[in-house]
């Protein structure tokens, strides 16, 4: 299963995602400087986010890691709650750490969230800032026939990480620890990740967030 993961031209620096492809950033606070260079490396064009009519030309967003109620509060004083909500029901978006909260329906505590996945967080789930910590993770099942990439674990950040706890209706587990805790999710076009893949070198999640935004990854 899966879009299949294609790197930008190393002789063009051109997307393969096509020219007129857009992906926003939600910049209100948080680590939205570190996708917006990721996606510089795949040649996307991109965006950094903090009006709603900034959305009305994207193909698709992605919601960095942060702190989610600071973040959730900031898009209730700047309207973004509903604009990013109706987004969200017919474009991909992409939670990272406090982002896969914001996209969650249930957190277990009353904060702004867009209640779009399936899945229920809990957050800081591995304890503070002095927890974090990092793993080798298998993401075969982002594998695409014949690329071999995913054979190769991916070296994850876990900052105040939260955990998907359950998924449910459509949502479906994509990546879990050894432990089988889940830390990536894919709803239909949305996705979430409990860790950071902005902070490595490493662009397989991002070329698999684009695949979704084109309806090429398959429907779990």
């Amino acid at each position: 299963m899966g879009g299949k993961l294609i790197c930008c031209s190393r002789a063009t620096g051109r997307s393969p995602y096509g020219m007129n492809m857009k992906i926003g950033v939600l910049a209100l606070q948080g680590a939205f400087a570190e996708h917006i260079t990721m996606l510089s490396k795949l040649g996307v064009e991109r965006a950094e986010i903090r009006l709603p009519a900034q959305l009305d030309d994207l193909d698709g967003l992605i919601i960095p890691g942060g702190e989610s109620t600071t973040m959730g509060k900031l898009m209730v004083d700047f309207d973004l709650l509903e604009p990013l909500r109706e987004f969200g029901l017919g474009h991909a978006i992409w939670g990272t750490c406090a982002g896969a909260i914001l996209l969650a329906k249930d957190a277990h505590r009353e904060q702004p969230l867009l209640n779009l996945m399936d899945i229920t967080v809990e957050r800081n789930a591995f304890g503070r800032q002095v927890d974090s910590f990092e793993a080798e993770l298998d993401i075969s099942k982002l594998r695409q026939a014949g690329d071999a990439r995913e054979a190769v674990p991916f070296h994850a950040f876990f900052i105040r990480a939260p955990i998907i706890e359950s998924v449910s209706g459509n949502a479906k587990a994509l990546v879990s620890l050894p432990d089988g805790r889940i830390v990536a999710a894919q709803d239909g076009h949305l996705l979430a990740t409990s860790f950071h893949p902005e902070l490595t070198g490493d662009t397989r999640f991002h070329e698999y967030f684009l695949t979704l935004t084109k309806g090429d990854a398959s429907r779990l």
